[in-house]
C-alpha cells in the first residue's frame, strides 16, 4: 500500500464552537491523536479538515474525539449517499404509501425510502453510483403514481448561515428587550423615585437573560473547563453569573445589586455574537454564490425523448439539451450545435465566447445564443464548479504561517486573563489606598468611575471589567475572515488560491519563471514556413512530415498534422515510432526510416543539414521553431512552426518587471528561438534546451540565485516544477495535473491574472496584518485600563463586541480593493 492510499481526508462542519479557543482546543486534541497526520479547524467558517492514517483510525473515531470534547460534527463533505425529498401524486390511502415504500426499498442502491402519506412526500437515501432518480421515477410511475423530481427539495440548499443568523437574532432581541426594561427601571429607581419590590422585579426579568438566552454560553464554559481549555465563554460566564448570584444575596443581606450589570454584560455579548455571525455570513458569500449558480434541473434525451431530471441524477454519457437563456447543467462537450456562452462565473471574462461541436463547456455557465446538445463528461464532485468550491474551502480552512503565532498566544490568552483578574481582585483588597487614588483621579474625567463605593465592591467591579473587556476572538478571526473574503474575490476574477500559505509566500516572490508553450504562447502552434530541398515536392514533403508526426502528442506535431488535413493530403502508416526526448521523433514509413527533429537528431543519424543552417537561423530569429525532416540519411527540408504569443504576455511581464520581480522563461526550444520569444515579451533571463525532467533543476537554480521563486505552467511536464517552486501557478486552460500541483490557478489562462493574483495576495496579507495590529492594540490598551479600575464592565462588554466586529468588517473592506492590472482597462 502506497503512502497516498494509507491516508484519508475528511471535511466536516462543526456546531458548538463559541470562540477561537474552542477551535484551537479541537485542533490541538486531534493533532495529538495517534494516526492523525494533520488537523485544521477554522472558527470563522465553522469547518474542519483532517488527514489521518486509515490503518490507525477511521472517520467514526475522529468524530468521537470531537464529540467527547463537547462539540457536534454536523455533516461530512465526502458522504457517499445522497438524500432527496420529493412529492408524490396519486395516493389515495396509506396502503398506496406502503406499496410505494415497499417497492422503492426493494431497489438496489436505495438505503431507505420513507413515504409520508399526510404530506404526500417521500424521503429517499440512496447511492447515486448504483441507482438513478430516473429509475426511481420509472418504478413509482409504473405502480400508477407519480414521483415529481423537479420539485424536489434540495437538502444541501438550506442556508445554514441564515439559520444561525435567525437563531442568534432571536436570542439577542429577547435579551435586549428584557435588559432595556431593567436599565429603565434602574434609572427610575436611582434618580427619580424608589420602586417598591425593585430587587424581585429585576431578578425575575434578569433570570431569562442569564439562564435562558445565555444558557449556551454557560454550557460552552462547562465544556471548556471540563477539557481544561478555558475559552471566551468562560470569561462571559464569570462576568455575568457571579454578579447575578451576588445580586440575589440582597434578599438576605444588605449588598449592592449587580443584576443590572450581569444582564447588560450578557446582552452586549449576544449583540456582539449576532453581529459577528451576520458579518461572517457576508464574508462567506462567495461560496454561497457559487453554490447558487448551479442549475437545479437538466433536460436529457432518453430513448429519443426529452426528459427533465434533477442535476444530481446526471451521469457521464448523458446527452443534455441546452436552449438559449438556460444554464449548462454540468461539465460536458458539445456534440451538436453552436452557442454563445457567458463564462464570466468561471473566468471573470465578461464577453461571451463561441462554443461549437467538440468544444468543452463548463457547468453553471449560461447559453446566450443557439441550441446545444452536450454530452456529460463530469458530474458531482468532479465538475469545475465543485472543484472551485473545494479549492476555496481548502484555502479558507488552511492557515497562513503568521497565524500559527497568533494561535499559540490565543491558547494562553484566557488562562492569563483569569490569572490577571484574580490578581486584580487580590490587589484591590491588599492595596486599597493605592487603587483608590487612581480611581479618584479617574473620576475627575470619567463619569462612570465612582470612588464612593466600598473597596470590596470596587474590587469586584474592576475584576469583572477585566474579564469582559478581554477579547481573544479578534486575534483568532484576523486570518480566516481575510482569507474568506479574499479567496471569494479571487474566484470572481478567475483566480483560485488553494492554500493560505501561498498568500504569504506570494508577497515575497523575487522571480517568476514561465513555461513557454501554452503559458506565454497560446499553445496552438501553426505551420508558418516550408523550406524544401531542390527536387522535393511539397505534397511528398507534407506526406512524410504528417505521417510521422501523427503518432506524436506534442503541440508542434498537431500543427503539422493540421496542415496536412487542410491541404487534403492522405497520410500513410508509421511503424516503429519512437519519440526521442528533447530531440524529435523517428519511425518507418513505407519501409523507409523517417525522422523529424532538431540538429542533434540529424547529427546522431548522420544527416547533413549544414547547407540550410542560415535558413534555420533566420527562422529561429523570427521566434519560430524550425524542425528538420529527413528520409533515411537524406534531408528533405525544414518545417517551421510558430506558436502565437498571447496578447497580454508582453504587458504582464513588463508590469512584473516594473514591480521589481525578475522574470525567466524555461523552455525546451533551441537558444535562438527561445531568445527571440524572450525578446518579444521582454524576458531577459531565458533558459533554453531544457529537457522535461530538467525543469525542476532549473527552478532549484533560480531559488539558489534569487530566493523565493514562483513557477507558471500548464502542462503535465510542468507539474514537478510547480511543486518545486515556492508558489506554483497553473494556467487554467491547461491540464488537470498541472492545476492539481499548483497553489494558484488562473482560470482565464491570461498572464495578466498573475498581476491580479499578486495584488490580491498582498491586499489579503495587508488586511491580516491590520487585523492583528488592531486586535493587539485593543487588548494592550484596554486590559491595563480595566485593571486600574477605570472601565465599567458594561462598557467593557460593549467594547469586547466591537473589537471582534472591527476585525471582521475590516476584512470585508477588502472587497473595495481594485486588483485588476492597469493595462487591461
Amino acid at each position: 500500500m502506497t503512502e497516498e492510499t494509507k491516508t484519508q481526508n475528511m471535511r466536516f462542519a462543526l456546531e458548538g464552537m463559541s470562540c477561537t479557543s474552542c477551535a484551537s482546543n479541537i485542533e490541538k486534541k486531534l493533532n495529538e491523536t495517534n494516526g492523525i497526520i494533520k488537523a485544521s479547524i477554522n472558527y470563522a467558517t465553522e469547518k474542519g479538515q483532517v488527514e489521518f492514517n486509515k490503518k490507525v483510525l477511521n472517520k467514526d473515531k475522529v468524530i468521537k474525539i470531537i464529540k467527547d470534547l463537547g462539540y457536534e460534527v454536523v455533516s461530512e463533505a465526502d458522504e457517499k449517499n445522497e438524500k432527496i425529498t420529493a412529492k408524490l401524486k396519486g395516493m389515495t390511502c396509506t396502503a398506496c404509501a406502503g406499496n410505494i415504500e415497499k417497492n422503492l426499498n426493494g431497489m438496489e442502491g436505495i438505503k431507505s425510502a420513507n413515504v409520508n402519506f399526510a404530506v404526500e412526500k417521500v424521503t429517499i437515501e440512496y447511492d447515486p453510483n448504483q441507482v438513478r432518480l430516473l429509475d426511481m421515477k420509472k418504478k413509482v410511475d409504473g405502480l400508477g403514481y407519480e414521483l415529481v423530481l423537479e420539485d424536489s427539495e434540495d437538502n444541501n440548499g438550506i442556508d445554514e448561515d441564515e439559520k444561525k443568523i435567525k437563531k442568534s437574532e432571536k436570542t439577542m432581541k429577547i435579551s435586549i428587550a428584557l435588559s432595556s426594561i431593567i436599565m429603565g427601571l434602574m434609572i427610575i429607581h436611582m434618580f427619580v423615585i424608589p420602586i417598591p419590590g425593585y430587587l424581585p422585579i429585576i431578578s425575575l426579568l434578569g433570570f431569562p437573560i442569564v439562564f435562558w438566552t445565555g444558557w449556551h454560553v454557560h454550557v460552552g464554559s462547562w465544556k471548556a473547563l471540563k477539557n481544561k481549555s478555558p475559552n471566551m465563554d468562560v470569561l462571559v460566564t464569570l462576568g455575568s453569573l457571579p454578579p447575578y448570584i451576588i445580586g440575589l444575596m440582597g434578599f438576605f443581606i444588605p449588598v449592592q445589586s449587580f443584576i443590572e450589570m450581569a444582564t447588560t454584560i450578557m446582552s452586549f455579548h449576544l449583540v456582539g455574537k449576532y453581529l459577528e455571525v451576520r458579518a461572517k455570513g457576508r464574508a462567506s458569500q462567495a461560496i454561497k454564490k457559487l453554490l447558487q449558480m448551479g442549475a437545479k434541473t437538466a433536460k436529457i434525451i432518453v430513448d429519443g425523448e426529452e426528459m427533465e431530471v434533477p442535476v444530481k441524477d446526471l451521469q457521464t454519457g448523458d446527452i443534455m439539451v441546452i436552449r438559449p437563456g438556460e444554464k449548462v447543467p454540468t461539465d460536458g462537450v458539445v456534440v451538436d450545435g453552436n452557442g454563445l456562452l457567458d463564462e464570466s462565473m468561471a473566468t471573470g471574462e465578461s464577453m461571451p465566447v463561441k462554443r461549437k461541436k467538440g468544444d468543452e463547456v463548463i457547468g453553471a455557465t449560461i447559453n446566450k445564443q443557439g441550441l446545444l446538445k452536450v454530452k456529460v463528461t463530469k458530474v458531482g464532485k468532479d465538475t469545475f464548479l465543485s472543484q472551485v468550491i473545494k479549492m476555496m474551502e481548502e484555502c479558507q480552512g488552511s492557515k497562513v504561517p503568521i497565524q500559527e503565532f497568533a494561535d499559540r498566544i490565543t491558547g494562553y490568552f484566557v488562562p492569563a486573563i483569569i490569572i490577571i483578574t484574580i490578581g486584580t481582585f487580590i490587589s484591590f483588597n491588599i492595596f486599597p489606598e493605592f487603587h483608590l487614588r487612581i480611581i479618584e483621579w479617574g473620576a475627575t474625567f470619567l463619569p462612570w468611575v465612582n470612588p464612593e463605593l466600598s473597596p470590596l465592591t470596587l474590587a469586584f467591579i474592576t475584576s469583572t471589567a477585566v474579564l469582559v473587556i478581554s477579547c481573544p476572538c479578534a486575534l483568532g478571526l484576523g486570518t480566516p475572515t481575510a482569507l474568506m473574503v479574499g479567496s471569494g474575490m479571487g474566484a470572481e476574477k478567475g483566480i483560485l488560491i488553494r492554500n493560505g500559505e501561498a498568500i504569504q509566500t506570494f508577497k515575497e516572490v523575487k522571480t517568476i519563471a514561465f513555461d513557454k508553450t501554452g503559458t506565454i504562447t497560446k499553445g496552438k502552434p501553426e505551420v508558418t514556413d516550408l523550406v524544401m530541398v531542390d527536387g522535393i515536392e511539397e505534397k511528398d514533403f507534407l506526406y512524410y512530415a504528417g505521417t510521422i508526426e501523427k503518432g506524436s502528442e506534442h503541440p508542434l506535431a498537431h500543427a503539422i498534422v493540421e496542415k496536412t488535413k487542410n491541404d487534403k493530403i492522405k497520410l500513410g502508416e508509421v511503424i516503429d515510432f519512437n519519440a526521442v526526448v528533447g530531440k524529435g521523433v523517428v519511425g518507418t514509413i513505407d519501409g523507409e526510416s523517417v525522422l523529424v527533429g532538431n540538429r542533434k537528431l540529424m547529427k546522431e543519424n548522420k544527416v547533413s543539414y549544414e547547407r540550410y543552417e542560415n535558413q534555420l537561423i533566420r527562422l529561429e530569429d523570427e521566434a519560430k521553431t524550425a524542425m528538420l525532416l529527413a528520409k533515411g540519411n537524406q534531408l528533405l527540408g525544414i518545417v517551421a512552426v510558430a506558436d502565437p504569443i498571447k496578447e497580454d504576455s508582453a504587458q504582464a511581464i513588463a508590469m512584473l518587471e516594473s514591480m521589481g520581480i525578475n522574470t525567466a522563461m524555461i523552455t525546451g526550444d533551441n537558444k535562438r528561438t527561445a531568445a527571440a520569444i524572450g525578446k518579444k515579451v521582454g524576458i531577459t533571463h531565458v533558459i533554453s534546451e531544457v529537457l522535461p525532467d530538467g525543469k525542476v533543476e532549473e527552478v532549484e537554480r533560480l531559488q539558489k540565485q534569487y530566493g523565493t521563486v514562483a513557477m507558471v505552467g500548464d502542462g503535465i511536464n510542468d507539474a514537478p516544477a510547480l511543486k518545486q517552486s515556492n508558489v506554483g501557478i497553473a494556467i487554467g486552460t491547461g491540464t488537470d495535473i498541472a492545476i492539481e500541483a499548483a497553489d494558484v490557478t488562473l482560470v482565464r489562462g491570461e498572464l495578466s491574472g498573475i498581476i491580479s493574483a499578486i495584488k490580491l495576495s498582498r491586499a489579503i496579507f495587508r488586511k491580516i496584518r491590520e487585523n492583528y495590529f488592531w486586535a493587539w492594540i485593543y487588548n494592550a490598551v484596554f486590559i491595563p485600563v480595566a485593571v486600574m479600575g477605570l472601565l465599567h464592565p458594561m462598557i467593557g462588554a460593549a467594547a469586547m463586541a466591537v473589537s471582534s466586529l472591527n476585525v471582521v468588517y475590516n476584512s470585508l473592506r477588502l472587497k473595495k480593493k481594485d486588483i485588476e492590472p492597469s493595462f487591461s482597462r
